[in-house]
């Protein structure tokens, strides 16, 4: 049986989140709240809104959630090389990390309880974790909190085999008497009903401090056309937060990822992020904090910009949730901000992108009426701005003449189109020294003048392994291959179609240029802003490379649209025209290379092409 916790008001849950703060005190626990006042309890899966607390009782899908862990772990190199790195891990959304995809997922995908219905660990959740089909997207090591009161627990009801007997007429409010079990003080009402009047939800009200055991209970009620029907209320204890840190270290050691798990949240959601700080267990005299800033991000609150001047960080054996609201679209990165040079060429780096809203949009609808809305109405969520604002970003483009292609994906709200793609692929762009790697493992003092960059990465990988496209394991030291390179390189263009390619680069030593051979480079947005003057003409242009520094993005569209020139089967490469970042160590193949493919109509270019 499905239930969902209710954490009461919206503006209760926002101050929950805004007030359980200090590192300290948050031990391994996380945050992931169904609503806020920003974005209340939805009715139903597509998003309801009724206004009505005992109608509107599913997370709101615009509350986003993900939790990491901060420790170590092991890369292996095309060229055999195993390298040690500092690093960041999965500890949520698993199952879509390692099929290439953001770890950010939904409260109701988030808050998923990690034991079975006999209170027994999922076999899932085990050492050296994510593996291939791993199937749980929920947060490692979420406990039930058995005992602790609570304001209100949900619980959807199936109508054929929770309530075989369910009968009609019932209402919204009606009283649920329990017959045993039902904890101290229990009280309760049917808080959903079809339009037959049978029970498809049944509230707690007031579960009291006991409510651990599993309850029957009674619908009372006049208006029952049936018998009255039973209803077994399947684990009664709620998922409040706590993290059992058992599960989290068998997970999170030595689980660091390169590039470290993907986010990606969409314009106007609210973000969660937990940071859980599993320590070094190849550097057990190492007592690193670690925090996460985001890179150019338009955070609103220093607390939450990680820099610990400013904020705060995280020490082992610790967790600390991080919020953030999504103001702006676009492509960013995300990496620790403790002895930055140090961490960051250790691996503690990761990808960040923003949807934007005009993906939204309704299908034949006007993009450019849609932005001009956005920029106009002063009751639209945050991120718009006024259309006069010299520093809006989102400037009018001069035609409107474009409208909705629902076939199509947006990288900004443009609304002319002109960032319009089919596939889309984050590229990291990033290099290490594997001597500072050495040193950083073998209690060495590091030297961070000396740092030269030898082995440079797309994804976290190097050529050929750019192109495999499947996660990539080390073994570590306890003898578990853990995926600690889940991501390919592999960019694949449906037939007539458009790619884009979201490029970030956080190397601490390089620049880095990549050229694409064959397949012109449509550069329409650069470090998370759209190429518009503030007269609203579009300042992309065509190139066949493009080169940036740690710390820049860029958004680049490969147009393969053309039929007659871009053929399925066809193959072309982008890589780098800097040589001696085509190698592994300045030995054999290897570096910043990867394949194009242009892929046949009717395949799924997530799973296969050629």
């Amino acid at each position: 049986m499905n239930y969902t916790r209710l954490l009461g008001s919206g503006m209760a849950a926002l101050l929950l989140a805004l007030t359980a703060l200090p590192a300290v005190a948050q031990s391994f626990r996380v945050q992931c709240p169904t609503h806020t006042a920003l974005h209340p309890l939805v009715a139903d899966a597509q998003g309801t809104i009724t206004g009505d607390p005992k109608k509107d009782i599913l997370p709101n899908p615009h509350i986003k959630c993900q939790q990491i862990s901060g420790g170590d772990g092991f890369a292996t190199m095309a060229d055999g090389t195993q390298t040690y790195m500092f690093s960041f891990g999965p500890l949520s959304g698993l199952a879509n990390i390692v099929k290439g995809l953001p770890g950010t997922v939904t409260a109701a995908e988030f808050n998923q309880d990690n034991l079975d219905s006999r209170g027994n660990v999922l076999p899932a959740i085990r050492i050296g974790a994510p593996y291939p089909d791993y199937p749980f997207n929920g947060a490692i090591g979420l406990e039930r909190d058995g005992g602790e009161q609570v304001g209100s627990v949900t619980f959807m009801i199936d109508p054929v085999t929770d309530l075989p007997i369910n009968g009609r007429g019932y209402r919204v409010g009606d009283v649920v008497i329990f017959a045993d079990g039902g904890g101290t003080g229990a009280a309760a009402h049917v808080s959903r009903v079809d339009n037959t009047g049978a029970i498809l939800a049944v509230t707690i009200d007031n579960p009291g401090s006991n409510f651990t055991n599993t309850p029957t209970a009674t619908i009372s009620s006049l208006r029952g056309t049936g018998a009255q029907p039973e209803v077994n209320l399947v684990a009664a204890s709620s998922l409040g937060g706590h993290i059992d840190p058992r599960l989290a270290m068998d997970v999170g050691v030595l689980n660091g990822n390169i590039p470290a798990p993907m986010i990606a949240i969409d314009e106007g959601d609210e973000f969660f992020l937990t940071l859980t700080n599993v320590g070094m267990v190849m550097r057990p005299d190492l007592f690193e904090q670690h925090t996460i800033h985001f890179h150019g991000y338009p955070n609103a609150s220093a607390f939450y910009d990680g820099v610990p001047d400013a904020s705060v960080a995280i020490n082992i054996g610790g967790s600390f949730t991080y919020y953030y609201l999504a103001p702006e679209p676009g492509t960013y990165m995300w990496h620790c901000h403790i002895s930055p040079p140090e961490h960051l060429q250790m691996g503690m780096v990761g990808q960040l992108y923003v949807r934007p809203r005009q993906n939204t949009v309704p299908a034949d609808s006007s993009l450019y009426a849609a932005l001009a809305a956005s920029n106009t109405d002063p009751s639209f969520p945050a991120g718009s701005c006024k259309s006069s604002d010299i520093l809006c970003s989102n400037q009018l483009p001069p035609s409107n003449i474009v409208a909705r292609d629902a076939t199509k994906q947006y990288a900004y709200n443009d609304g002319d189109g002109s960032t319009a793609f089919d596939v889309e692929y984050p590229i990291q762009m990033h290099g290490f020294d594997p001597n500072f790697h050495f040193v950083g493992m073998t209690f060495n003092p590091e030297s961070f003048a000396d740092n030269k960059d030898k082995y440079f990465l797309l994804n976290g990988r190097s050529y050929p392994d750019t192109v495999n496209p499947d996660p990539l394991s080390t073994q570590d030291s306890d003898g578990v291959a853990r995926f600690s390179q889940p991501l390919s390189s592999i960019i694949n263009i449906p037939l007539g179609g458009k790619a884009l390619l979201r490029f970030s680069d956080l190397n601490v030593t390089e620049y880095h240029t990549l050229a694409s051979l064959g397949i012109p480079m449509h550069v329409v947005g650069y470090n998370a802003r759209l190429l518009r003057d503030q007269d609203g003409n579009n300042m992309d242009y065509y190139t066949n490379s493009i080169s940036l520094a740690g710390g820049e993005s860029a958004d680049v569209i490969l147009d393969a649209s053309d039929k007659t020139t871009y053929k399925a089967g066809d193959v072309y490469y982008l890589y780098t025209p800097q040589l001696d970042h085509l190698s592994n160590d300045a030995e054999n193949f290897g570096g910043m290379m990867t394949e194009v493919r242009i892929c046949p109509a009717g395949v799924d270019v997530t799973k296969k092409c050629i």
